[in-house]
């Protein structure tokens, strides 16, 4: 499980990037944050069985990084990669309305660059659902499900966007990345 929170003081746009990532990813428990600082995000995750955490941090009141940590009895460990966000667009923005999703499988294209598919495996890896191409995402699943797609844009910034299958459908929220840091 995956405990999903957000900076002290988030702004309202934040609060619903929050709800529709949990909408998104499945086995995500959103909690409002609080006073909680990190030792209290950790006890928090443990009260939930969650060995895993995601922290939205604010940027000019927007989205501006997410960061993922193991969640232990000694505390957070930060897990590479530190994503900074360039900007988000939510799920009412794309005028969705989507249920929340029961499975999720993270999709690259082949002539993606080497950066774009080390993001996508470190995802992939952090919330322990599979990558594959996005063809073989669309022979092998007829029924409705979501996807997490992770490509570049034109101009060459990471894209993380959600989509449903088999209509390829873009539901959001998608998320473009301004850079990653890998070294803690």
């Amino acid at each position: 499980m995956i405990l999903l929170t957000t900076s002290r003081r988030p702004t309202s746009r934040i609060r619903t990037f929050c709800r529709d990532l949990a909408r998104s990813i499945p086995s995500v428990v959103r909690v409002n944050r609080g006073k909680l600082n990190l030792d209290g995000i950790a006890e928090k995750a443990l009260e939930f069985d969650a060995d895993r955490v995601m922290i939205v941090d604010q940027w000019k009141g927007e989205p501006g990084k997410i960061g993922l940590f193991r969640a232990g009895p000694e505390g957070l460990t930060p897990v590479p990669p530190l994503i900074c966000v360039a900007s988000v667009k939510l799920q009412r923005e794309f005028g969705a309305k989507v249920k929340p999703a029961r499975s999720l499988i993270i999709t690259t294209t082949p002539e993606e660059s080497h950066d774009v598919l080390k993001i996508a495996d470190s995802l992939s890896s952090f919330l322990d659902v599979p990558r594959l191409s996005m063809d073989e995402a669309v022979s092998k699943h007829q029924v409705s499900m979501r996807v997490m797609h992770v490509s570049s844009d034109a101009l060459h910034r990471t894209r993380i966007t959600f989509m449903l299958l088999p209509e390829t459908i873009e539901v959001g929220p998608r998320i473009t990345v301004s850079s990653v840091v890998w070294e803690t």
